[in-house]
């Protein structure tokens, strides 16, 4: 069987940080609550502005809230997008983000507010932990290494009880990453035609083995 590798386009992981801090911007510059209330999620104004079962997803509640997603994503993203290339990275997202965002809708309080990129992490962790079980990775302040999926399911049940966390949006984007990475493993399993990509397993990917 072999393993298809795919060399990291960064201009989608770029670029959705760009789009992310572009709705940071404009909620720094309109008046207070007024971003929140145009492009965040809530079930109450959903009817009127549709757009939001989307932007809730780059909207952000604090420089803290961005930073740390942004850094989540780019680190989580880099590692998939060398495994599933830019099309699969993008549903994953994307998927993700929608999934948790409707979970959100369902299980929440109607006139309760989802933003940020939690969701859509949370599927990209999904879907890679499934994919290379084995990745280790650092959790601050833990001072080894850990499994990557002990890092996601982990950071799950701590954050959602942790007050004004969206559980609902994480679960869904979890939910979403573990079935596509359940997937795109498989795929990765099937046996290749005779002179086909051969297996990468045992490259390394920026000095760390996948």
């Amino acid at each position: 069987m072999g393993n298809r590798y795919y060399r990291p386009s960064y201009n989608v992981i770029w670029g959705l940080i760009g789009i992310t801090v572009f709705f940071f911007l404009i909620d720094i510059i309109l008046p207070p609550g007024r971003g929140v209330a145009l492009f965040g999620l809530r079930e109450v104004t959903l009817g009127a502005r549709p757009w939001t079962i989307v932007t809730s997803i780059f909207m952000h509640g604090g420089i803290w809230h961005i930073f740390v997603n942004m850094l989540t994503l780019y680190f989580f993203g880099s590692a998939l997008l060398g495994l599933v290339g830019n099309v699969k990275f993008l549903i994953v997202y994307f998927g993700g983000g929608l999934l948790g965002n409707i979970l959100f809708l369902l299980l929440s309080h109607p006139l309760a507010t989802v933003v940020g990129a939690s969701g859509a992490l949370f599927a990209l962790g999904g879907a890679l932990a499934v994919m290379r079980p084995k990745l280790s990775v650092f959790i601050f302040p833990i001072p080894v290494p850990v499994p990557l999926w002990i890092a996601v399911i982990g950071g799950f049940l701590l954050m959602s009880f942790l007050p004004g966390i969206a559980w609902q949006a994480h679960l869904g984007g979890l939910i979403f990453g573990l079935v596509a990475g359940y997937f795109f493993r498989r795929q990765e399993q099937r046996p290749r035609p005779w002179g086909q990509a051969s297996s990468i397993s045992g490259k390394f990917w920026r000095g760390r083995r996948l």
